[in-house]
């Protein structure tokens, strides 16, 4: 048998048919015991990210409930904002008051503010 070089090859697949390369697929995958379906792990991948959880969290201060005063003092805390900045910041509810930290921040920041009163959502 004639040995192919790589430019015959490749000239064979610029001029054969769709139909053609299906049954050279299939032929290569039952000569060789192959298979030219991607990796079922590729797929996956995303799967088990989206298992273990977002990687960063924003903190939403939906309401400040009776006590104000008290969250305007632990956003102002959290945040690192003046006093008026954090009040704005209050009023404006629901406001964000961290974005893209660790869930784990998120959670110890959110208990800051449920403890002086206020309503969060992590998202």
């Amino acid at each position: 048998m004639a040995k192919l070089s790589h430019e015959d090859i490749l000239a064979y697949l610029e001029e054969a048919s769709i139909l053609d390369l299906n049954e050279l697929v299939k032929a290569i995958e039952e000569k060789f015991g192959v298979t030219a379906a991607a990796p079922v792990a590729v797929a996956a991948a995303p799967a088990e990210e989206a298992a273990q959880g977002p990687t960063s969290v924003s903190v939403i201060l939906t309401s400040f409930g009776e006590a104000k005063t008290a969250v305007i003092k632990v956003v102002k805390e959290i945040t690192g904002l003046g006093l008026v900045e954090a009040k704005g910041l209050v009023d404006k509810c629901p406001s964000p008051i961290k974005e893209n930290i660790s869930p784990e921040d998120a959670e110890a920041i959110k208990k800051k503010l449920v403890d002086a009163g206020a309503s969060v959502d992590v998202k």
